[in-house]
């Protein structure tokens, strides 16, 4: 399937982004007409290649005029004349120009067809997508653009002054006549303030720098859990393009230190600013070679691949740097392409394939190691954060609490599971947006009632779902975080039977399920069980807990009580696929209820018992009910 026949099967919020790309520039209506054509022209390649460049322009023309002679209906017949002329007006002196946006325009419409193909995203991938990202990233593209074009016309320039300089050498000596040498006056005087503005417009700390920092902090946020990071090939791509320019216009001026050689004059413009172009075309080359090293992966010990910046000493950690500018000359300041590192570990940057051929460096050995002084002492730094860490509001915290879950175990946290962890923190007061979370109150203060954090509650909620719940977890079969209140009035009305699983608010790295029963009275009844913690699902996976689990009520059968997971969905439908053993022969028993509404006793507490203790003992031994 073509590329074009696959952008028009979007959703709308694609095609939105679409639309985007196209305006004056490039007319959807000739990447609708000629799209097979478009598509399968080389226009990264002629983007670099003037010649080439005027070749698909001429073919691009001839293409439309077979188009519109073909043309059925006469409106779109006249619009595609129209565009005809306003594309030889707008590129026929400028052909290089006209490939970079048709390129443009093909990449992000892969990226947008790449995008689309991802079926579930994080809640802040779906915003990187947003309409004024995207419009900032196009206006970068088409920046570069106009620069790589107006150094290119530039070139012409300095080659058509240099023609027309061995013009005047030739009359001049053969004439001696001034008159020549007037007219070449004004032509240098126009160049050089051609050239000056160039380099105004080139200068890439109002460009860059700006993109830089964004790429970084997207990098921070994805370093506490946020989503893929993503943009930097497309950073790489403006730094090289921008480099290329800049070295094209250090050649330019050196070939004007050339001609001023042949000839010069009195208040010569060449050489009186030339020197100061010079030094501030190597200033730009410099600050951009000098901000296009980074990290591109953050310092990540192999046992916590997901927890990067998490460095203990004397355990290995990797990390990688990369060079954003590439197939770049070499002079003299920058033919090292050496990086050092802790005195003692040194690497040449290599060609990575994989990355359009940028120069990168990876260290899969560095330890860190403590820092000891002569007296003995040890001296902790950079701890100002910890020593008077900020504030955050309770919207920022949720949201890097859902790129934890997200980052963990592949599904994030929804709007009301987050709720119910906000009023867990902060009471009532979650529901605003803007009430700050103390650093103290979310990993240091106990819970009221409780022997750990919050965070620490949540920390081991993670490894439980990560080491033992994860498919059922990521298959939507774990509710979660709910409170009891909110528990009991889901279930109030649902059939007898009908269950939930939510993690518990009381023991470290617990998760229970309440079920709903009618009482002789014709009321609801909640029963819950003991949470079950990681000793007991490193035996059995919760999933066969869920299917063997029986009670024993007054000498019935042993009957599975559970029969629908909320809100109505039947058990074996919803846990079928993670059953991972035959049925037991035996069954996971708990005592039944009887009369009182309390939980019954824990699968691990019945089998305790059951070794030590007769029937009738374990009888007497259920009026000890166990809940969470």
């Amino acid at each position: 399937m073509s590329q074009w026949k696959q952008i028009q099967q979007l959703e709308i919020k694609y095609l939105e982004q679409v639309d985007y790309l196209y305006d004056d520039n490039f007319p959807m209506d000739i990447r609708q007409v000629l799209s097979n054509w478009i598509e399968s022209q080389d226009w990264d390649t002629a983007a670099n290649h003037e010649s080439m460049a005027t070749v698909l322009l001429s073919n691009l023309l001839s293409q439309l005029d077979r188009q519109c002679s073909q043309e059925q209906n006469f409106l779109q017949r006249h619009n595609l004349k129209i565009i005809n002329q306003q594309l030889q007006i707008k590129y026929k002196a400028n052909p290089l120009l006209m490939a970079g946006v048709i390129s443009t325009c093909l990449r992000e419409e892969r990226r947008i067809i790449s995008t689309a193909s991802i079926q579930e995203q994080g809640p802040l991938e779906k915003s990187m997508q947003n309409s004024v990202a995207f419009e900032r990233q196009k206006n970068m593209d088409n920046r570069v653009a106009v620069i790589r074009s107006s150094v290119q016309m530039m070139d012409q320039a300095v080659k058509y002054l240099e023609d027309m300089q061995d013009d005047f050498d030739f009359r001049y000596k053969t004439l001696q006549s001034r008159d020549p040498a007037d007219r070449n006056t004004a032509v240098m005087k126009q160049e050089v303030t051609r050239l000056q503005e160039m380099l105004n417009n080139l200068d890439f700390k109002r460009k860059l720098n700006p993109e830089l920092m964004e790429w970084k902090r997207r990098q921070q946020i994805n370093c506490i859990g946020g989503p893929l990071l993503t943009g930097l090939d497309q950073l790489q791509n403006w730094f090289t393009l921008i480099a290329q320019s800049l070295f094209q216009m250090k050649r330019q001026l050196d070939k004007l230190g050339e001609l001023i050689l042949k000839v010069t004059y009195e208040r010569d413009p060449i050489p009186l600013q030339r020197p100061q172009m010079e030094e501030q075309v190597k200033y730009l080359i410099y600050h951009l070679i000098k901000s296009s090293f980074v990290v591109e992966k953050q310092p990540c010990m192999p046992t916590h691949p997901q927890k990067p910046l998490i460095i203990k000493t004397g355990v290995q950690f990797t990390t990688k740097f990369r060079l954003l500018t590439m197939a770049l000359p070499r002079p003299s300041p920058f033919r090292n392409r050496q990086f050092f590192i802790l005195t003692t570990n040194t690497k040449v940057m290599d060609v990575e394939e994989s990355s359009n051929g940028c120069l990168s460096v990876e260290f899969r050995h560095l330890q860190l190691k403590e820092k000891k002084y002569v007296n003995g002492t040890k001296v902790n730094e950079n701890l100002g954060f910890f020593a008077s860490p900020q504030r955050a509001s309770w919207g920022q915290l949720s949201e890097v609490l859902s790129w934890q879950f997200s980052t963990f175990t592949g599904r994030g946290l929804n709007r009301e599971q987050l709720c119910m962890l906000g009023e867990k923190l902060l009471g009532q007061q979650a529901s605003q947006n803007e009430c700050q979370v103390s650093w103290s109150k979310f990993c240091k203060e106990n819970i009221p009632g409780k022997n750990f954090s919050f965070w620490m509650w949540l920390d081991y909620i993670l490894e439980l779902i990560k080491k033992h719940l994860l498919p059922i977890w990521n298959d939507n079969c774990i509710m979660g975080f709910v409170s009891k209140e909110t528990e009991r009035a889901r279930l109030k009305d649902k059939e007898p039977g009908t269950f939930l699983l939510r993690f518990s608010e009381s023991h470290l790295g617990g998760i229970t399920f309440t079920w709903v029963e009618q009482s002789d009275s014709g009321e609801a009844k909640f029963i819950s069980v003991e949470p079950y913690t990681k000793s007991r699902l490193s035996a059995l996976p919760f999933a066969d807990i869920i299917r063997d689990y029986k009670v024993i009520a007054d000498g019935e059968v042993p009957e599975n009580p559970l029969k629908f997971l909320y809100p109505d969905k039947p058990k074996d439908e919803a846990f079928g696929r993670h059953y991972n053993s035959q049925q037991s022969k035996g069954k996971i028993t708990t005592p039944p209820p009887c009369s009182s509404p309390e939980p019954p006793m824990s699968p691990g507490m019945f089998d305790m018992l059951n070794q030590h203790l007769s029937p009738l003992e374990i009888e007497t031994a259920m009026s000890s009910p166990y809940s969470e």
